[in-house]
């Protein structure tokens, strides 16, 4: 009887309206003693109230079980992105309700508003809807869901509570990856910034013998098959396919600049996970190798089925390391796992030349023996101070040293371009744009 009555107590919490009632019967109280006429009028007014509250109570508490709730979350998080979640709700009390819900969220949210209120008709369900948007991966613990119901009286507010404790994984942006694979099967590539990039001459891969129609290359004309036919004929080539693609992700210190809640290391998992899908798409062999002062994870080129689960699951479990990068691993780990020419996409990040100067001479072993493409990050930053006019001594001295840094970039594209390695500089929002960009260039001029 004890815990029940603990219980009864936890769970109840005073209204506003009945605060405003006891406030008004005690302001009744007050008048009573200037106004001799009110006689018991104050008094009848207060054991009113106490009925009421009591009605109020029975109302709430006649039954056991009067809401039910539950949480609508995914499988698992992605990464950088909204994903959408709800809350199911129940009346199964007989009269109209008032709902105040508590869903308690993971603390790397930092998130205190996730409050919801309606209204619910008796036997009515409702789902409600909302987002979260997780900035870095891992295990998010959710915790329970709290529910405090009014009936149209108002005075009191019954909590009930739900055990909904559960937790989520968050793993790269496999949304981001969904989407660009959607656009690449209905060719609208070009809807999100993928650029058509022009043919010269065609692969050595053989598809078809076909029409020829307007805009066709008139160097493809078969004029065998235009002689039996009668009609202008053209051969039709097809992109080559199993060529192997690595992503190789730097996870050293370089790599743990923030920007935009998101670690530049987030941002080439993103892109790497998209454009090993849109490999895959294109029929070539999609790989993986991590590195920072050692060797992390290798997941060797490959076009099954399952391997853009494989690349996920490495991807996910990736952090980011405080030491240098082992550029000497990373060589002889290259010329032990890629045994044929390459594509080569290398994700890290130079703040100075030196920084380059320092791998460039293991950068330039790897090219050549396949293609290298090093990706590294515009600071976004830096551009913005460079760009902005300096109004005293000491505006000058940073605008300086801003431009100074950003044409160092300039420099360190010039410096990989001499040495016949390819480079891209971009702001890390439109990473993944411009990686998958060129590697469809890198496809459509058959460098690999």
């Amino acid at each position: 009887m004890k815990k029940l009555f603990g219980l009864f107590y936890k769970d109840l919490f005073l209204g506003n309206r009945l605060f405003a009632c006891l406030a008004g019967s005690v302001v009744l109280f007050l008048l009573g003693f200037f106004f001799p006429w009110m006689g018991e009028i104050p008094v009848l007014v207060f054991w009113l109230l106490m009925i009421v509250i009591f009605i109020d109570l029975l109302m709430l508490y006649r039954n056991r079980e009067g809401v039910f709730a539950r949480r609508m979350a995914p499988e698992r998080l992605s990464n950088s992105d909204d994903n959408e979640l709800g809350i199911y709700i129940e009346n199964r009390y007989p009269f109209n309700i008032s709902v105040g819900i508590i869903d308690e969220i993971p603390f790397q949210f930092q998130q205190r508003d996730i409050w919801f209120k309606t209204v619910l008709k008796p036997r009515e369900r409702k789902q409600i809807s909302y987002t979260l948007r997780p900035t870095r991966r891992g295990e998010y613990e959710f915790g329970d869901i709290r529910v405090f119901v009014k009936s149209p009286l108002g005075l009191i507010s019954r909590r009930y509570n739900f055990n909904q404790a559960e937790v989520l994984p968050v793993y790269p942006s496999f949304l981001q990856m969904r989407k660009y694979e959607l656009m690449a099967i209905s060719n609208r590539l070009t809807d999100i910034g993928i650029k058509k990039i022009r043919r010269i001459g065609h692969s050595l891969e053989f598809e078809q013998v076909k029409n020829y129609v307007a805009g066709d290359d008139y160097r493809t004309i078969n004029w065998k098959a235009t002689a039996r036919r009668g009609d202008l004929m053209v051969n039709s080539y097809t992109d080559e396919k199993s060529q192997h693609v690595y992503c190789i992700i730097d996870k050293s210190r370089a790599m743990k600049m923030p920007f935009e809640g998101l670690s530049l290391l987030d941002y080439a998992i993103n892109a790497s996970l998209v454009l090993s899908n849109v490999a895959l798409l294109k029929e070539d062999k999609a790989g993986l190798i991590t590195v920072s002062e050692k060797i992390g994870a290798v997941v060797p080129a490959d076009s099954k089925y399952t391997q853009l689960n494989k690349i996920l699951e490495v991807l996910y479990k990736e952090k980011t390391r405080y030491l240098e990068t082992n550029m000497e691993a990373l060589y002889t780990t290259v010329r032990r796992v890629i045994k044929q020419r390459s594509l080569v996409v290398f994700f890290t990040n130079y703040e100075s030349m030196p920084a380059l100067q320092r791998q460039l001479p293991f950068l330039k072993r790897i090219a050549r023996f396949h293609l290298l493409l090093v990706v590294f990050f515009e600071n976004t930053e830096l551009k913005t101070l460079s760009e902005e006019p300096a109004t005293d001594v000491e505006g000058i001295y940073i605008k300086t040293i801003a431009e100074k840094f950003a044409y160092d970039k300039k420099l360190m594209v010039k410096e990989l371009a001499a040495h016949g390695i390819q480079s891209i500089l971009s702001t890390p929002q439109n990473l993944t744009v411009n990686t998958i960009n060129r590697y469809l260039e890198i496809k459509a001029r058959q460098k690999i």
